[in-house]
């Protein structure tokens, strides 16, 4: 039998009708919060061994988040910057990596000082406008994406690049954080690595850390596997139950997202301070077409600019029901400053060409009442 998404959300399709029994009848999957196992003797394992290998909990989540994804496995981390470190260790000095411009800054900020120290070489392109193949190299090993892009929302066409990626025998790896599976599956469009925080709309409730990075094949399955194991980066237990709750309500969570933040979209651009609304549901925004042709929604994210870096500010103190805080996916609506937040370490000049000023907010859209959000920045606009 084969569910759909909403109940593998809550339920493993292989799962084993004895199997909460095994658990004493528990409902929720049990937290193994564990170091070791015991074993009954020599050559005698449970399947589990010590927590830093495998745990039944951290599994859990794993296939959960495999099944959504529709890849080859899940790997789970302690956050989503221990994936992407994880991940970069499938490099070697000297290869080379083509990255999009806009990406999270902590993303920029480990390619550019750790990678780069440890010899592997980065060519940033804005993947949404510019020619891509005219980049690649004889030792490019992969092409990096996030879709849309933090902040600038900007989109990209992965079936486009997995036809290139193929052709040159290159990976393309996609971050999936600001869809989620629910709306967008980069592995079925011909992505070989999706990468996420778990932390945003996966966990949702903006109360722990996590990433995950999910292979579309079985040699990035086993490579990967050989390095959570060796680096010691996997999700606790109580951290990997957090993300299996939040998991149970992520398609109503989206749903309900996605549509407040349709409402402040055309809601902010009736606003007289405000310049630019940047939200892939608008049907002016340029990846429009795209992301109806690979994705099953817009999202709740969506970036915003106003006349002045003084109106920005007033608007970042006066937000009372909307929080000022550096995150996103959660069930608060939050509101962030990426130039002294999430790309504060990005230099000015990148920042800038990329279109990140101190005119430009970025909103996270959460599930409370749109009229309460809506009367939240109408006060703070005054």
């Amino acid at each position: 039998m084969s569910y759909e998404f909403d109940t593998r959300c809550l339920h493993l399709e292989e799962q084993d009708q004895a199997f909460p029994a095994a658990n004493y009848g528990a409902l929720s999957f049990p937290i193994y919060q564990t170091s070791t196992f015991v074993h009954a003797g020599v050559g005698k394992s449970t399947g589990y061994d010590y927590s830093r290998l495998q745990n039944p909990t951290r599994e859990q989540v794993e296939k959960i988040v495999a099944g959504l994804e529709e890849g080859t496995d899940a790997l789970a981390f302690a956050s989503g910057m221990a994936a992407i470190a994880t991940l970069m260790e499938l490099f070697s000095p000297g290869d080379h990596l083509i990255v999009d411009e806009d990406l999270y800054g902590g993303s920029i900020r480990l390619f550019q000082n750790v990678n780069r120290k440890n010899g592997i070489e980065f060519t940033s392109v804005n993947m949404s406008r510019e020619d891509v193949e005219s980049q690649i190299r004889p030792n490019t090993k992969a092409i990096y994406i996030e879709t849309p892009t933090n902040p600038m929302m900007n989109v990209i066409d992965i079936r486009a690049l997995a036809k290139l990626t193929k052709k040159h025998g290159i990976w393309l790896i996609v971050d999936n954080t600001f869809l989620s599976p629910y709306f967008q599956k980069p592995l079925q469009l011909g992505a070989d690595l999706v990468v996420h925080s778990g932390t945003k709309f996966l966990g949702g409730h903006n109360d722990t850390l996590a990433g995950f990075l999910v292979p579309g094949t079985e040699e990035l399955k086993e490579r990967l596997r050989f390095l959570i194991k060796t680096t010691g980066a996997g999700l606790s237990p109580f951290d990997s139950w957090l993300i299996l709750r939040g998991i149970k309500t992520l398609p109503i969570r989206m749903e309900r997202a996605q549509e407040n933040a349709f409402t402040l979209a055309g809601w902010l651009k009736a606003q007289p301070h405000i310049t630019r609304v940047i939200y892939p549901g608008l049907e002016e925004h340029p990846g429009y077409e795209i992301m109806k042709q690979q994705a099953s929604g817009f999202g709740a994210m969506l970036t915003f600019e106003v006349d002045s870096e003084a109106y920005a500010q007033k608007l970042l103190e006066n937000v009372r029901l909307i929080h000022f805080a550096e995150s996103l996916g959660g069930t608060e609506t939050l509101i962030t400053y990426p130039v002294t937040q999430t790309h504060a370490d990005v230099p000015k000049e990148q920042r800038e060409h990329n279109g990140i000023t101190e005119r430009v907010l970025r909103l996270s859209v959460g599930i409370e009442n749109v009229n309460d959000l809506i009367a939240d920045l109408q006060r703070a606009f005054r």
